[in-house]
């Protein structure tokens, strides 16, 4: 087996103390900067912008044991796309605790997310990802500590040639775990099976991820630096921030693939 084939095996890995802060915004702001095959999705009308500071752990290919994984905190923004204008609706909302995600055909197989920029504190990770699955990782130093019930999080990207991109925040879970109802606005935010990249040539490309579905928290959330819409071009959104927590879960990411 080359390298190659080997770094482009299905990915397994942990995903721990993810905050997921959502802004709304005019859909046509975002559309304007997605690949033209791409069509931003809406709920009540809304696009929604999402920062998302979490940690990676035991990250390895598919059958490793967890031991052989490293950890890679991570700082992401994204949107939510379909391809092909389709509206569908995800599996996995029974909240029945099975690993989730549409099959290539199945419902909500073209419905995912979209990443502008992914910071990371890995020097493999972040060349791996980006030579291999041809998404748009950052290096940058992070902090990630707990302060009693809430996370610190702290990112400074250092990546030569990008812009610069700072992000400081505490926080952690406020109340009970709840479960989303169906069409609901946590729903539509989190019950994401493919994300979609673009390489530098243009080229779209797609994974699939399977995970449980999300456990999720409303948040206790304090942010005193937040350069991540400036650097990826857009301006701070005027919209009320809605915040959710959730300690993780375990996941498993398909090779990149070109979509078709």
């Amino acid at each position: 087996m080359s390298l190659r084939s080997l770094l482009d095996l299905p990915v397994e890995m942990g995903w721990r103390h993810v905050l997921f802060a959502n802004w709304p915004v005019d859909p046509e702001t975002v559309q304007a900067h997605l690949p033209e095959s791409l069509t931003v999705d809406t709920h009540d009308g809304r696009a929604w912008l999402s920062v998302v500071p979490f940690t990676n752990v035991a990250v390895r290919p598919q059958g490793f044991p967890e031991w052989t994984g490293f950890r890679l905190p991570e700082l992401n923004l994204r949107t939510y796309v379909s391809h092909g204008g389709e509206r569908r609706r995800a599996n996995g909302r029974d909240g029945s605790g099975k690993d989730t995600g549409p099959a290539d055909d199945g419902p909500a197989a073209d419905r995912g997310v979209y990443f502008f920029s992914l910071d990371a504190d890995g020097i493999l990770g972040v060349t791996g990802a980006r030579v291999f699955h041809h998404l748009p990782y950052y290096f940058a130093n992070m902090s990630m500590r707990g302060e009693g019930s809430r996370i610190a999080f702290e990112s400074e990207r250092w990546h030569p040639g990008a812009r610069p991109c700072d992000f400081d925040a505490r926080y952690g879970p406020a109340g009970d775990r709840f479960t989303f109802e169906p069409g609901s606005l946590d729903e539509f935010l989190t019950e994401r099976y493919r994300y979609y990249t673009e390489t530098p040539g243009g080229e779209l490309r797609y994974a699939r991820v399977r995970h449980r579905p999300w456990p999720l928290y409303e948040a206790d959330v304090d942010i005193d630096d937040n350069e991540v819409f400036e650097t990826n071009g857009f301006a701070t959104p005027d919209g009320d921030p809605v915040f959710r927590y959730s300690p993780g879960v375990d996941v498993t990411a398909s090779g990149s693939r070109r979509v078709e």
